[in-house]
């Protein structure tokens, strides 16, 4: 019998209907994948399954053999042996390892006092057992993103956790970590614990899954074992498109124009969580798509920030020909540059405010008159922008908040777009978004480039660089490596470039 079943679960948000009669079963010592575009209802169901949320009536949630009638949230869901780790991970940075492991359940001794020995032990060896040999006594502020990734597996396992929901797993971790992570998997899944794993990446369903299910538009399209699917079906079962329809062949717009040309950059002011980014000159030129390609910490977003005017640097940048000082994000706009973060929940977007607010952010003042805005134009403006970019909303009131992933970067890419920059730099353009997202994001590039602009894109994503830049440029240990054209920039001579 499956530890964990959902059946015929819906969840309606107002006049929204987010999921429809899904039914979907895990058992012990299984991998389930989630697969679906964003909005597919793949946040909502999970939510269901931890308490979050409470399904519409009809809807069944079974735990171990039994119904659960009303499962009140995570610490219930924990209680029963679902537990679920988040994108955003919920450690403390402040606390040691063995304190995050052990929070809302410390061990006391018999005088009522923190018995730190016995929480020191318990943790090594739950440490060991993930084979991750760090000190329990470390504060997990300085642990890496993987490190603390582990950190979480580790208290789930603490709470004797017979399913354990992954969101994204390795959406911010590096190529190494992301492989310990792997292997962390296969060993809870060969230790008898299930895993329900939610990602955008497609390789690792098929490098993980036993089994996928795939939701679309709220609803479930099919199960199916991993081995009864390629990629070119099940990108077709989540977007009901076939793969070759949702890539435009690839064009080349550079001109001979240089648009930027940065000269011997180097980080002014460096802290521990920067990399040494030193001498670094390159030219990107008008219309053309300039690829930075390198491994978590090489000092690509570093690199970019000071062109941005966001850090301090030496050395020399031109735009158009013409020598400038950035030294503010303000001089960077007003040379006609923009800039879209690599974290767009922290520096890209303001989450409480509308889409129509998001989006004029970067240039109100072509709403504004004798310091009014006009909220028509401003609104009729960013309704074009949705539509271009197919963002999913009712509305451009819709809180960007409550947009999933995908649409909240389309939000992010939309407001620095509609400014008309001569260079745009966009950071991880389509990290933690589905594929069909990701074909309207390189479309839209395609296109921009077309006009003209010079963009500049950095991105972990190997595969992606690949098929949309012109050329590519290597970042190791903050300096550039390797510069390649097109027609030599391949997966084994870029990854030699950026990890020799």
């Amino acid at each position: 019998m499956p530890f964990l079943q959902v059946k015929h679960v819906s969840k309606t948000f107002g006049s929204v209907k987010a999921l429809s009669r899904v039914s979907l079963h895990v058992d012990r010592g299984e991998v389930l994948a989630i697969a679906g575009e964003n909005g597919a209802g793949k946040s909502t169901l999970m939510k269901i399954m931890t308490g979050v949320y409470q399904p519409d009536r009809g809807g069944e949630i079974w735990i171990d053999g039994v119904q659960v009638e009303h499962l009140t949230g995570t610490a219930h869901a924990r209680e029963l042996g679902v537990c679920i780790i988040y994108q955003e991970l919920s450690v403390v940075d402040n606390l040691t390892i063995a304190e995050n492991i052990f929070l809302s359940k410390e061990i006391a001794n018999a005088f009522g006092f923190l018995d730190r020995r016995a929480m020191h032990a318990q943790t090594r060896q739950l440490l060991d057992s993930l084979d991750m040999h760090l000190d329990p006594d470390t504060r997990v502020a300085n642990l890496s993103v993987g490190q603390k990734q582990m950190v979480e597996i580790a208290k789930a396992i603490s709470n004797h956790s017979k399913i354990v929901i992954m969101d994204e797993p390795t959406a911010s971790l590096s190529h190494h970590e992301a492989t310990v992570l792997k292997e962390t998997i296969r060993k809870l899944r060969s230790d008898g614990i299930g895993i329900i794993y939610i990602t955008h990446r497609l390789e690792e369903i098929f490098d993980l899954a036993d089994r996928v299910t795939v939701l679309r538009d709220g609803a479930c399209v099919d199960t199916l074992p991993v081995e009864q699917l390629d990629r070119a079906r099940l990108v077709r079962m989540m977007v009901d498109r076939e793969q070759d329809d949702l890539y435009g062949g690839y064009h080349c717009h550079a001109t001979q124009t240089v648009a930027l040309e940065a000269k011997g950059l180097t980080l002014k002011h460096r802290t521990a969580h920067t990399a040494p980014v030193r001498d670094c000159s390159f030219r990107v030129h008008e219309g053309e798509i300039l690829g930075f390609f390198g491994l978590v910490g090489a000092g690509r977003t570093e690199l970019m920030e000071m062109i941005f005017g966001l850090r301090a640097y030496d050395g020399s940048i031109e735009l158009g020909g013409r020598p400038v000082a950035i030294r503010s994000p303000r001089a960077a706009i007003g040379g006609g540059l923009g800039f879209v973060t690599e974290d767009r929940k922290a520096g890209g977007l303001v989450l409480g405010m509308n889409i129509r607010e998001n989006f004029s952010l970067t240039h109100l003042e072509a709403y504004s008159t004798l310091q009014f805005i006009n909220r028509l134009a401003e609104t009729v403006a960013c309704q074009k922008f949705v539509q271009r970019l197919g963002i999913k909303t009712p509305s451009v009131e819709q809180t960007t908040g409550n947009l999933s992933g995908g649409n909240q970067q389309k939000v992010v890419i939309s407001k620095w777009v509609a400014r008309s920059p001569k260079i745009l730099i966009v950071d991880e353009p389509t990290r933690g978004i589905d594929i069909a997202a990701k074909a309207d994001v390189h479309r839209l590039l395609q296109e921009l480039a077309a006009r003209g602009m010079a963009i500049i894109v950095v991105s972990s994503d190997l595969p992606e660089v690949l098929a949309i830049c012109d050329r590519v440029i290597v970042v190791r240990e903050g300096a550039i490596a390797a510069e390649l054209p097109r027609s030599l920039a391949t997966q084994h001579t870029v990854m030699e470039a950026a990890a020799a």
